[in-house]
């Protein structure tokens, strides 16, 4: 199966592009009050911490970051003991967070499109180059560390 080469990076813009105007254009309801979607940012903060660990992990491992790219060592720590994907997990975590603060509805439908798109396009991707690469190691570490959380 032929990977996609656009990064996830590239995705996550245009999810929150897409956020905006589906709450701009149709934000179907209103759902959080004022002030309390100032927890988004909690939310926008966590994803940033969870990916600049993830990334410091490949970098310390010096392994690829790149979803399309054979990587030459298997992470199984740091942000990798609580999630086999924290970047992607990190990611949402960013979405949950911007439609929170947005405080419509419609965002969280471009959110929950993106996590199932992340998960089809890339996740199974990765996760089936590593189990190929890395066989029993992968085996014995996705059995005991969920994909997402």
């Amino acid at each position: 199966m032929k990977t996609t080469k656009i990064m996830p990076t590239t995705c996550l813009l245009i999810a929150m592009f897409a956020m905006i105007i589906s709450h701009i254009m149709v934000p179907v309801a209103w759902i959080i009050p004022p002030v309390w979607n100032l927890a988004g940012l909690a939310f926008i903060a966590a994803g940033m911490v969870l990916n600049l660990v993830a990334d410091r992990a490949f970098h310390q491992a010096h392994t690829t970051v790149r979803p399309f790219e054979e990587s030459s060592t298997l992470i199984t720590n740091s942000a990798f003991r609580i999630s086999r994907n924290p970047m992607y997990l990190g990611f949402v975590s960013i979405l949950t967070g911007l439609a929170i603060l947005l405080r419509s509805l419609s965002p969280y439908l471009v959110m929950v499109a993106f996590a199932i798109s992340m998960d089809a396009v890339y996740i199974k991707v990765e996760e089936r180059m590593l189990a190929e690469r890395f066989g029993p190691l992968w085996q014995a570490y996705a059995s005991r560390t969920r994909r997402w959380l």
